[in-house]
């Protein structure tokens, strides 16, 4: 339904290699970015990082370390807005903000929702969005085993994995994102930041 809507998205990369894509939304979050970074670690993977412009303010240092580690930051707004809620120009206003933190056109809209006019606006400038095909549903009330169910059983050879290093999203994050590394990576599978 959504890439109807949203057709210029990038919704996954390549199905000829076993490469994936994580991506982590919101944050940076103190306590549980770190968390997610050193888990990424043990497997050498690299990311992505849609964060929020006001939570890097608030976590410089962990955004920093983000960068340091090799791994990709992207721009999820400077307040989680929603854009169906707001004008095109707030919604413009706030992704540019938050772009000047991001240096760089990589851009994913909260919720993953927006007004066709600002989808069409944000491409007209030259932002990159980037969605995706696989997603946790770890900021819902499931079960932990149903978050890692959602991942383990729908990604495949270059798609674009979501999930959040927010605290709604901590219990399941925790859960998932472990069984999800050591499975993909018992199949020899590579973990890649979007560039």
């Amino acid at each position: 339904m959504l890439k109807r809507i949203y057709p210029k998205a990038i919704w996954n990369f390549s199905r000829q290699q076993a490469v994936i894509y994580l991506t982590f939304d919101d944050g940076p979050v103190e306590g549980l970015t770190e968390w997610v970074l050193d888990e990424l670690q043990k497997y050498k993977a690299k990311a992505t990082f849609f964060c929020v412009g006001a939570n890097v303010l608030k976590n410089d240092a962990i955004f920093q370390r983000i960068k340091n580690e090799g791994h990709q930051v992207g721009n999820h707004t400077m307040s989680h807005i929603k854009g169906s809620k707001v004008s095109v120009k707030t919604y413009l206003d706030e992704a540019h903000e938050c772009k000047k933190l991001a240096a760089n056109n990589l851009f994913r809209p909260p919720y993953g929702q927006m007004k066709r006019a600002q989808y069409k606006a944000l491409l007209s400038q030259g932002f990159k969005l980037v969605l995706w095909d696989v997603i946790s549903y770890d900021y819902e009330k499931i079960s932990t085993a149903a978050c890692a169910e959602n991942v383990l059983k729908h990604t495949r050879n270059g798609s674009i994995v979501l999930f959040h290093d927010n605290v709604k999203a901590e219990v399941n994050l925790k859960h998932a994102l472990p069984l999800f590394l050591k499975e993909f990576s018992d199949k020899g599978f590579r973990f890649e930041k979007i560039t």
